[in-house]
């Protein structure tokens, strides 16, 4: 199978990419390892308290309460009212119902970030 130059300079710009994309991003695996090295901890151990703490936030959630971790931020449900609205492909009009999203307000390390 041949390749061309072109098809072969876009398959590296994809790699490069995504190094890029993999840089900035972190997965719950890699703050649960990270916690582990920098704690000495088991593996196992910190998966639980990580796992622990989002259950927790996960839970009072649900029950609409609002979580504050101060210097990190607050977590909370916002409740939309339902109203009359109208579908765009054909003008006739819909009742969108009521519902509940979760937001987060991030805390003083939003300042930090900005300063670096």
């Amino acid at each position: 199978m041949k390749i061309s130059v072109f098809e072969l300079r876009k398959f590296i710009y994809i790699i490069e990419a995504m190094k890029k994309i993999t840089k900035t991003l972190k997965t719950k695996a890699d703050i649960i390892s990270e916690i582990a090295k920098k704690k000495n901890l088991p593996l196992s151990t910190t998966s639980l308290c990580v796992e622990t703490v989002l259950e927790e936030i996960s839970q009072a959630l649900l029950k609409d309460q609002r979580v504050e971790l101060r210097g990190f931020g607050t977590f909370g449900v916002k409740r939309y009212k339902a109203y009359k609205g109208r579908n765009p492909q054909n003008q006739k009009q819909i009742t969108v119902r009521a519902k509940k999203r979760p937001w987060f307000k991030p805390g003083t390390f939003n300042e930090s970030i900005n300063n670096k």
